[in-house]
């Protein structure tokens, strides 16, 4: 059986990545006109903030795969290894576009996203005024997503050194490993003073400045990273339908599947915790956040049918079809599991802006989802054309023979 190296980007695969980016580029526009023009474009700008730091975080996880499975020296993941570099180039673009919102957010005046920006005599948030300022949001904000980037492009550049050029002896092949987990553990540290600790903070958490949660960062991690994972096993079923990626099987497949599971299960640990806590020691100051979102209580609440289906979509449903181990191997399953979970977490992501700028409730509308079926066309856009750049298994890597023979 011939291998197919190269991707060739199916004329249909084209079309409707095409056509979603110009469904979303029509809702920008349409958003713009009806809600960012107006006197409270925070509804406008608060739809653009969800979707440009989901999708971006979301994409970015897949470069945190392949540096976590660098430092382990697993071989398992390189059969598809491409697919996960070519959904980390889509942070190029996403990133872009995650940048530009978040700088508009705190130098246009009068968008009423981030209320740190004018404090207004306000003790608390002058008290966090050494972390919560203009300046620094700026500065850490270009420094996340230009780090994430640039280290991104180190990862895969040192994937495709060996398409063109083999390791001459083992020793070589101890120094390439080497020099591979030395640049994904920058990536890693990196990743962690980011997404895991202050990013999520700002550009998230401090739009109600007055709430905090040690987990927040964590949680949205592990939101992030299981529709990261989610991702890839999209990309990865479709291109083993489309007769590419030959040495990937349904043992990879698994546990792909099992991946999905358990961060499933790990988000929703992060979701009992931060909820439980707060629900135990019921001081005031934290227990305004749930207050919109699960309470019952007169203009309180609004959220809490559009939250409890969050959770039945986030953790019940992987709980009760992932588990078996005949679902993780059924290419239909985990795809469809797959899609509900990116889905699932969107909806999160939603809530948890949402819910906090606008605690009467704004519903979701075709706005909403138009410019998500933008940000959708972008990640099938770059990927597609990602993959077309490099052979679809990375060539004469020391550990690719793992790959080939991997079983559960």
């Amino acid at each position: 059986m011939a291998i197919k190296e190269f991707f060739a980007i199916p004329a249909r695969y084209r079309t409707w990545s095409l056509a979603l980016m110009g469904v979303g580029i029509l809702s920008v526009i349409i958003g713009f006109v009806l809600y960012g023009t107006g006197h409270h474009p925070a509804r406008f700008w608060a739809t653009m903030l969800q979707n440009s730091v989901f999708f971006l975080l979301v994409t970015n996880a897949a470069m945190f795969f392949i540096c976590a499975t660098t430092l382990a020296w697993g071989g398992w993941q390189l059969s598809f290894r491409r697919v996960t570099e070519a959904i980390s180039v889509a942070v190029i673009p996403l990133g872009i576009i995650a940048g530009i919102v978040l700088l508009c957010l705190v130098l246009i005046p009068d968008i009423h996203i981030f209320h740190w920006l004018e404090p207004h005599g306000d003790k608390i948030l002058e008290g966090k005024s050494a972390f919560l300022n203009r300046g620094f949001f700026i500065t850490w904000t270009i420094l996340s997503i230009g780090l994430w980037i640039v280290l991104g492009y180190k990862m895969r550049q040192l994937s495709r050194e060996l398409d063109t050029t083999p390791l001459p002896d083992a020793e070589a092949g101890r120094k390439y490993i080497f020099k591979n987990t030395v640049w994904a553990a920058v990536f890693i540290v990196w990743f962690a003073l980011t997404v895991m600790s202050v990013t999520p903070w700002f550009w998230l958490m401090s739009i109600d400045a007055h709430w905090y949660s040690t987990m927040y960062s964590w949680y949205t991690f592990a939101s992030t990273f299981v529709s990261g994972m989610a991702l890839i096993t999209i990309f990865v079923v479709f291109l083993k339908n489309q007769s590419y990626l030959e040495y990937t099987n349904e043992e990879h497949i698994h546990d792909l599947g099992k991946f999905m599971f358990a961060f499933s299960i790990f988000w929703t640990y992060l979701w009992f915790s931060q909820y439980m806590l707060i629900w135990y020691a019921n001081v005031p100051e934290e227990t305004v956040y749930f207050n919109s979102r699960i309470t019952s209580h007169s203009h309180s609440g609004a959220y809490s049918g559009l939250y409890w289906f969050m959770f039945i979509i986030n953790f019940l449903a992987p709980l009760l079809i992932l588990m078996r181990r005949g679902s993780k191997r059924n290419y239909t399953t985990v795809t469809f599991m797959a899609i509900l979970i990116i889905f699932g977490h969107w909806l999160d992501f939603y809530q948890m802006i949402h819910a906090s700028l606008f605690p009467e409730k704004v519903s979701l509308n075709v706005f909403d989802f138009g410019v998500a079926a933008g940000f959708v066309g972008l990640i099938m856009f770059a990927v597609g054309r990602a993959l077309t750049k490099a052979p679809l298994v990375a060539q004469n890597h020391p550990f690719i023979k793992e790959s080939i023979i991997h079983h559960t």
